[in-house]
């Protein structure tokens, strides 16, 4: 494990929604996991065993709640509750990806708001600090009365799309699937160098899109549509043909942080106009979904940093640029 502060010791454990980051996260902090059993009853029930002392020691929990939701969230909730019976100097909830993120306002009478009662579960729980990576809202952060980091992918797909492209950047412009990513888009097309374009849809119900219009010229230029998450893939594979065949885009690629790539989600890709999804492992993507023209890159290094620099009480803002 990385040098520690003097009187302080470090423990990095896993529950079981994305292992292979988590091992990896271990590895690149120059260290390994800690044990602990993370199974079920016969009933159902979430079971959790930590075999190995934790008083005294800051521990750092990865776990993403995603698919199944319910279940990685219960063994999130159960671990940090076990940390904390188990006199742990500090908890740290890492989240690569945050699930119910996207329920984070009433958008009709007598909706929940599930990102909220999420937040709190967690903080009673016994969670001291929540490090994540791009929130669906950066206004979820206030839903919590404790620290939250939140990391920035484009810090990983920004070099990457820069470099693909660095001998015609002016051929290339970012394109943002609706108005709600406009600023995460004009910050990635900052990093990479070249102009963004806006998608206008108008969302009929939860999963179904309808593009309306593309604000900006995308004539003849390679097309980067970048969001935080591609789910059933409808907006992001809609902006791809709007861009082709409404805007005479020459080429389409996608980038996006989370891959939750539910439902049809395989298949609506592998027929759209898109050439390469790149996306980071938040979420941990099966041999199945793995299709040529997905490429993922690992988010390993910068939670191993983030987590060494939260110990060791050295701010993390580096980390954003």
């Amino acid at each position: 494990m990385f040098d520690t502060n003097k009187g302080k010791e470090v423990k990095i454990f896993s529950a079981n929604s994305n292992m292979p980051l988590a091992k990896d996260v271990a590895k690149a902090a120059g260290g390994w996991l800690g044990e602990a059993d993370v199974g079920v009853f016969s009933d159902g029930e979430i079971a959790v065993t930590i075999k190995e002392s934790v008083r005294g020691f800051d521990v750092f929990v990865i776990q993403s709640t995603s698919e199944p939701v319910n279940d990685n969230l219960m063994e999130l909730l159960i671990m940090i509750d076990a940390f904390k019976r188990a006199s742990a100097r500090n908890i740290t909830a890492v989240v690569p990806y945050f699930g119910y993120s996207r329920q984070d306002r009433k958008t009709k009478p007598r909706d929940p708001i599930s990102a909220r009662l999420v937040a709190d579960l967690i903080t009673v729980a016994g969670a001291d600090r929540i490090l994540t990576m791009d929130l669906h809202s950066p206004q979820i952060q206030g839903f919590f009365g404790i620290p939250v980091d939140d990391l920035q992918g484009m810090s990983i797909l920004a070099p990457y799309f820069k470099d693909k492209f660095r001998d015609n950047l002016e051929d290339v412009i970012c394109v943002s699937p609706d108005i709600g990513s406009v600023a995460r888009v004009r910050s990635f097309s900052h990093r990479v160098g070249i102009g963004f374009a806006i998608i206008d849809k108008r969302r009929q119900k939860a999963n179904v899109s309808e593009v309306m219009n593309i604000i900006g010229d995308v004539k003849d230029k390679t097309v980067i549509i970048t969001d935080d998450m591609i789910d059933t893939a409808g907006s992001i594979c809609n902006a791809a043909t709007a861009v082709i065949e409404r805007g005479g885009a020459k080429e389409v690629y996608a980038a996006a942080t989370h891959g939750v790539l539910s439902g049809d989600a395989i298949e609506k890709l592998e027929k759209s106009y898109i050439k390469e999804v790149v996306l980071l492992n938040t979420i941990n993507i099966p041999a199945e979904k793995r299709t040529p023209k997905i490429k993922v890159l690992s988010v390993a290094n910068i939670l191993a940093q983030a987590i060494e620099r939260i110990f060791k009480d050295m701010p993390i803002s580096i980390l954003f640029n």
